[in-house]
């Protein structure tokens, strides 16, 4: 089901919130076990189903009435678990809530469950995940992308009409591509990261992701706007719904030179001048741009990034919450619980990200990345004052094979060569599904303005209903075992 299709039926009395619950109850039982998008389901989430019922009744105006909600593992939800995929915060149950599943309850949505994840939000493949892989719904010995796999999975297999993940470095758009979602990336402050536990907090973002542009603009919508609560948080009013209708006719996107130089299969290139040919017979101008600190921004990034997760994940020592191994308050004590609670990823970044700051080093590498960031964000801002828009591919490829890159960290870290440059600079970014390689998904990634994130649900959305909304009922799922 889709989520409008659901938010319809709930509001008009054919269908009940807690029958709506209980369908995908009865889909989870059936592909859950073989899938393992999530972690763990919401034991609540009948009682939750009755609540909206008796508001619907109470005559409120719920814009997400009955619509089950997957939540991925770092977004913090009051009285369920939340662990990051880690065996560091194992049984971490948090006692606030994330403000994004605040306003998704106040829009009358169900929490399903807490989806699968890389660890602490690290990794391009939900391999690093301390509760298993996930698996793609189009093709079990492929990946689902990651961080937000599980999240991507579940929409994908129609286990969830909507989800929300986390974007640090193409954590939605990545995983949206690999199982042939939408999955958008909001301008840095657009969506509250309040109850999002931090990975790289200049880089976070919270996500939305679902199997059509009008489902993903009516969540986008609900989760949306300023918080007081998050000190980045921007003063915008959410128009995601309303932007659907606006014309496209006489815009301008641009293709960007560097991205289309590196080395995209042949179902990306082909799904490139797909979209091309389909959008210019709707008005849309394509115009070759060049972004030359492009080819900078993957270092950048993952020096950036390290930086901030050895400072954020420094607080889980031991000492205040989450794991501790026995023994004596030492150093040794605080070694062995960090070793035995973060995986092989998670100390890998750890590390690094260590040693670009430490003394002698730290303008040789994070000096000097903070410096490729700034020149990135003026090539940006050049390019977008020929184009409204940027179009790149999501990923070079489509999804790859379980351990064919967890022996190489650079070649994983490669996944994400298309999509970090936007989190570096916070601009709102969606992938969007544009055809296949073989029997596998291929997305493309739409690149926005600051602040103008709705002229890509215009785009998307134009390309959805021209070319017959394909990916509307998700995977087929007939191979999964």
């Amino acid at each position: 089901m889709l989520a409008q299709e659901i938010v319809e039926n709930v509001r008009t009395g054919r269908i009940t919130p807690l029958e709506v619950l209980r369908a995908y109850q009865a889909r989870l039982e059936e592909i859950e076990p073989r899938l393992r998008a999530f972690i763990r389901l919401n034991p609540k989430a009948e009682a939750e189903a009755r609540r909206v019922e008796e508001r619907l009744v109470a005559g409120e105006d719920l814009p997400l009435a009955g619509v089950p909600v997957a939540i991925k593992d770092n977004i913090c939800t009051r009285g369920l678990e939340t662990t990051c995929a880690s065996r560091m915060l194992a049984r971490f149950v948090p006692p606030y809530e994330a403000t994004v599943v605040e306003r998704l309850r106040q829009a009358g949505a169900v929490v399903l469950g807490k989806t699968n994840m890389d660890e602490f939000a690290m990794g391009s493949s939900t391999e690093y995940s301390a509760y298993g892989p996930t698996k793609n719904p189009w093709d079990p010995e492929r990946v689902p992308g990651g961080t937000s796999g599980g999240s991507a999975a579940a929409v994908a297999a129609d286990l969830a009409p909507v989800a929300l993940g986390t974007d640090t470095g193409g954590s939605v758009r990545q995983p949206a591509a690999f199982c042939g979602v939408y999955g958008f990336k909001p301008t840095y402050g657009r969506i509250s990261r309040y109850g999002v536990v931090a990975t790289a907090s200049s880089l976070d973002q919270v996500g939305t992701l679902a199997r059509t542009v009008a489902d993903l603009a009516l969540l986008t919508d609900a989760v949306s706007g300023h918080d007081p609560k998050d000190s980045t948080s921007l003063e915008v009013l959410p128009r995601f719904q309303a932007a659907l209708e606006a014309p496209v006719r006489g815009l301008r996107i641009g293709l960007v030179k560097e991205a289309l130089a590196l080395g995209n299969s042949p179902g990306v290139l082909a799904a490139l001048a797909r979209f091309q040919e389909v959008m210019e017979a709707q008005g849309v101008r394509f115009v070759e741009v060049s972004i030359p600190s492009l080819r900078y921004a993957l270092a950048a990034y993952y020096i950036v990034n390290t930086a901030e997760i050895s400072s954020n994940l420094a607080r889980y020592d031991g000492s205040l919450y989450g794991l501790r191994v026995p023994g004596e308050e030492s150093l040794d004590t605080m070694m062995r619980t960090r070793e035995q609670g973060f995986g092989p990823e998670a100390r890998r970044r750890i590390l690094l990200g260590t040693f670009v700051l430490s003394s002698g080093y730290y303008q040789a590498y994070y000096g000097k990345a903070l410096r490729a960031r700034a020149r990135l964000k003026a090539d940006m801002d050049a390019a977008f004052g020929q184009v409204e828009l940027l179009l790149t591919p999501t990923s070079p490829t489509p999804a790859f094979r379980f351990g064919e890159k967890t022996a190489d960290p650079l070649a994983m870290y490669l996944a994400d060569v298309d999509t970090v440059a936007v989190n570096l600079v916070g601009l709102p970014a969606m992938s969007l599904p544009a055809g296949f390689e073989g029997h596998l998904p291929v997305g493309l990634q739409l690149i926005g303005r600051a602040l103008q994130d709705e002229q890509l649900f215009a785009v998307a959305r134009v390309f959805e209903e021209a070319t017959g909304r394909a990916f509307a009922q998700g995977a087929p799922l007939g191979s999964v075992n």
